[in-house]
């Protein structure tokens, strides 16, 4: 029997720019709390967490700046769009990110959110270092030479 991917597994908004921007060194996963009209409008596609990022403040992990557009038919009882979102994880993985970004330089970035296979918001958070110019630069000429050497091997393999 073939398995189906499940329709609530889902990807709903990606940040392309974490892994350009910064040294992933580590990444988890996390719950976010959320309220009814902003599932919804997950479950409609509305989300944005390339501006955001995740600190911990007073023993409690928090995504600040993301973007969840308002879900429409929830006029009266709705959400703020760029409201501070309280992140659910455990007490060793809270102080494992408290020690990290006590370190110089190390930020906690989310990566992606989605629906996992129970049909519930989750954020991949990575433990990250801000890269220099230099770095950028180099991480974009590898790309385009892994581009062109796919290019020239297809080429080539033709005839």
């Amino acid at each position: 029997m073939v398995a189906k991917s499940d329709p609530n597994s889902r990807l709903i908004a990606e940040n392309r720019r974490a892994r350009f921007d910064y040294h992933i060194e580590s990444d988890l996963e996390a719950g976010i709390v959320l309220l009814g009209s902003e599932v919804k409008s997950l479950r409609q596609g509305g989300a944005n967490i390339a501006e955001s990022y995740a600190s911990v403040e007073g023993g409690e992990l928090w995504l600040i700046n993301s973007y969840i557009a308002p879900y429409l038919q929830a006029r009266t009882f709705g959400h703020e769009e760029r409201r501070r979102r309280k992140l659910l994880v455990s007490k060793k993985e809270l102080s494992r990110l408290w020690s990290a970004v006590g370190r110089e330089g190390m930020t906690i970035v989310p990566m992606k959110m989605y629906f996992n296979d129970r049909g519930v918001v989750k954020l991949k958070l990575g433990i990250a270092k801000g890269k220099k110019l230099a770095d950028k630069r180099e991480t974009s000429a590898k790309r385009d030479w892994e581009r062109d050497k796919a290019r020239l091997l297809k080429q080539n393999s033709r005839g």
